[in-house]
């Protein structure tokens, strides 16, 4: 089977990680990868947990499900820690991000024996997004943080990829393409663990 990086994104309604999981399959494809990208609701109402999933891989990928062994967590919510198993089946050496402004050390001793043989990072998307697009939409920061951790796309093509999508989606708000693209660098710089 081809390697075939997976990604689990848990999150509640209106935080982003739907537009996180399709940016990131569209970033992905456009350097030419295979890639899949798609949302899991339950009650579609702003905050509600929901979840969203990634398949990225340089070969053709075969499996149409949800993602069952994720490589990397992203979790925009740290509330939903404790609520719900945000490492259920992740493979040993996988990486947990979490959105925080807590020490990695901390959110691993939240996370409890969950996290053993686990990566735990934490970068505070919250405040990065607050501070660079206006609000509390922690999905770019985020998507910065695992390019960090995970590597599977060179920095400079992943933010161009992403800049061109974003002026085609903010056509009419520059300032909005720019704040998203410095929600990226800084969660790309300022990722722990």
């Amino acid at each position: 089977m081809a390697a075939v990086t997976e990604i689990r994104w848990h999150s509640r309604g209106g935080q982003g990680a739907k537009t996180a999981a399709t940016l990131l399959a569209e970033a992905a494809s456009s350097a030419g990868m295979y890639v899949q990208g798609f949302p899991e609701y339950g009650p579609e109402r702003m905050g509600a947990p929901m979840l969203a999933f990634n398949r990225l891989s340089k070969d053709p990928i075969y499996v149409h499900s949800h993602v069952e062994e994720p490589g990397f967590v992203m979790v925009l919510d740290p509330s939903l820690i404790g609520k719900v198993d945000v490492t259920d089946g992740m493979r040993d050496g996988g990486a947990v991000i979490v959105n925080t402004g807590n020490a990695p050390r901390e959110m691993a001793a939240l996370l409890g024996d969950g996290c053993c043989g686990l990566k735990v990072y934490t970068v505070d998307a919250s405040k990065i997004a607050t501070e660079t697009i206006g609000r509390d939409i922690p999905n770019t920061p985020m998507m910065g943080a695992l390019l960090k951790v995970s590597g599977f796309m060179a920095y400079d093509e992943f933010v161009g990829i992403i800049r061109e999508q974003l002026e085609h989606k903010f056509s009419s708000r520059p300032e909005a393409v720019e704040g998203n693209i410095k929600a990226i660098e800084r969660g790309y710089r300022e990722v722990r663990g």
